[in-house]
């Protein structure tokens, strides 16, 4: 039996709509007849075709659907489901090439007994350079094998990952792969898993409960112990604070003082992940005495990468002001405790005399121990949006010039001061092929923006590998992008004896592994050093010229390509 999409199925489920039989009355859908959530199913030998690509449905708030057979997409109609509710596909349920489940913010995707995503995507809803993060979930339950994760991508602060029927504390991170550990010691059997370029590097915390491992991206923003909190009574030492002390806040506009009371207090442990770029890796940021303005911080102030330090009425990261002579990463300290301190509205205080944040719980609240007077504390995770005390700013325009402010001020700093590591930059992309055997192919022409590639015949896809570094490593740390970009890719052809062929994949808005997604650029779009190629049969019995039209590229961080070359090249 065959049915029909709508012309433009655009379909959004609300709690208690009843689209066809199935509804339980707790809004759980257990039905498989819905031709809105999926475009194949063979459950029972029944089919449902769709009559236009780009399928999209929503699972709102409120609404959970199980899947039973599903297939999300097929090879010929592409599909994408957001979900805002909870979805769960189980029983060889599969995300079509070219399809994907987008878990927005509140939403839960489960992933149970053969469930399969290859060559499927899943991804969360935040963004890297969205410090709110997601807030969604995906859960992988037990007998389902964990290497799953390595199709999940936009992993963020307030997204969580679990692992059912797994017990795990920690990770290690090596050449891309990433390995579950239980007291240090790796987990046998399929515990690793290397996730994709655009989030490869990502920290964890992690953390087991009732049997069940949670892995959250680690955005950690906090003072390291003998930061000097100003309280009404004076200087006091953060991990010294307690539920119940006064700490003199500021208001971000007028810089009036107020007395707010204390309502949390935590502290937790951080271990330096090392092999990861400086700004991940975990290292705390030492603002040296004077580094700001004379007696500002009137001694040097430890904090974690993350941590905003307040700047003409907007918070910044301080990872965006590391010049690596006044402020640096302390690599001398690779294990820590660190401490935060909460007053019921987020607030501008003052660290050794330096204006930062009081805590904002975006999240992450759990991944603290308290100590001393117990407070509780529920409700909604909060945003730097709704929620802060002053606005958060990465804008290179804001941030550049604060930036070249501090660095000029290094002659006024007496003591402690570094020798900021010299970079060295390269604009030899070292652009090459690798098919999928892995033979590399190197170009046999070379003109201007024009690379050509002499391709053997019956290679089904290539990929695009060439030497890839961050704009925040190469142009500067006041740069709020950390991506991996390689070169950035116009045209494409391939021309036989026969004809030519225009290849557009990496335009379109779903892309092959290895591209960055960025719709402000339609006729161009960047690898990020090493992207799939799909040739769709055009090799198929003939040889011929594979021409990239590369618009940029470079430059690049030298020494960043002796360790990313084996995983550049696999």
């Amino acid at each position: 039996m065959a049915r029909s999409l709508p012309a433009n199925p655009s379909v959004s489920l609300d709690y208690g709509t009843q689209p066809d039989s199935g509804w339980g009355t707790d809004g759980t859908y257990t039905g498989i007849e819905n031709g809105t959530i999926i475009i194949t199913s063979q459950q029972d030998g029944d089919s449902v075709s769709g009559e236009t690509s780009g399928v999209n449905v929503t699972i709102d708030s409120g609404t959970s659907i199980i899947g039973k057979g599903w297939y999300i997409g097929n090879k010929d109609k592409a599909a994408t489901v957001t979900v805002n509710g909870t979805l769960k596909l189980a029983n060889a349920d599969q995300i079509a090439d070219g399809s994907k489940v987008i878990v927005g913010d509140g939403g839960t995707l489960i992933l149970g007994g053969y469930a399969t995503t290859t060559p499927g995507l899943i991804e969360f809803s935040g963004s890297a350079n969205t410090p709110a993060g997601g807030g969604g979930t995906i859960e992988i339950a037990a007998g389902t094998t964990p290497s799953i994760i390595g199709f999940i991508t936009n992993i963020t602060e307030n997204d969580t990952i679990i692992i059912d029927g797994m017990t795990a504390n920690g990770y290690t991170y090596a050449d891309g792969i990433y390995t579950l550990t239980n007291n240090n010691s790796p987990i046998s059997g399929t515990s690793s898993f290397q996730l994709p370029a655009a989030n490869e590097g990502t920290t964890f915390t992690v953390k087991t409960i009732d049997g069940k491992t949670y892995l959250n991206a680690d955005v950690v923003v906090c003072f390291l112990a003998g930061s000097m909190i100003r309280t009404a009574d004076g200087e006091v030492a953060v991990e010294d604070l307690q539920v119940g002390d006064q700490v003199v806040t500021f208001d971000s506009e007028t810089g009036v003082e107020s007395v707010r009371p204390v309502v949390w207090a935590g502290k937790a442990s951080a271990t330096a992940h090392v092999g990861l770029p400086d700004d991940q890796a975990g290292y705390p940021v030492r603002i040296l005495k004077d580094a700001v303005a004379e007696g500002v911080p009137y001694k040097d102030l430890l904090v974690t990468s993350e941590h905003c330090m307040f700047f003409d009425g907007k918070f910044v990261p301080v990872r965006m002001l590391v010049n690596g002579s006044s402020i640096f990463y302390d690599k001398s300290i690779v294990a820590y405790d660190y401490y935060h301190i909460e007053t019921a509205e987020h607030a501008v205080i003052s660290a050794n005399g330096m204006m930062t944040e009081s805590y904002l719980d975006t999240g992450n609240r759990r991944s603290f121990r308290q100590e001393g007077k117990v407070a509780s504390i529920g409700g909604r995770a909060k945003t730097w949006a709704a929620d802060a005390g002053a606005e958060l700013c990465v804008d290179r325009a804001f941030v550049e010039p604060l930036f070249r402010k501090l660095e000029a001020r290094k002659s006024s700093v007496a003591e402690g001061l570094r020798h900021a590591d010299v970079v060295e930059l390269t604009n030899d992309a070292d652009l090459h092929l690798v098919t999928e055997t892995g033979a590399v192919v190197r170009p046999v022409r070379h003109e201007g923006q024009r690379y050509s590639f002499m391709l053997p015949a019956n290679v089904s896809s290539v990929r695009i590998v060439s030497r890839a570094s961050r704009p925040a490593d190469v142009i500067g740390p006041f740069v709020d992008d950390r991506r991996q970009m390689g070169v950035a890719v116009g045209d494409i052809t391939f021309v036989t004896a026969a004809r030519q062929e225009n290849i557009v994949v990496h335009l379109a808005q779903t892309k092959p592994e290895g591209w960055h997604a960025d719709a402000s650029q339609a006729e161009a779009a960047w690898t990020a050093g090493n992207a799939v190629l799909p040739l769709s049969g055009l090799t198929d019995g003939n040889m011929g010229l594979l021409s990239l039209n590369v618009v940029a590229a470079g430059p690049y961080v030298v020494e960043a390509q002796k360790e990313d070359v084996q995983v550049l090249s696999a």
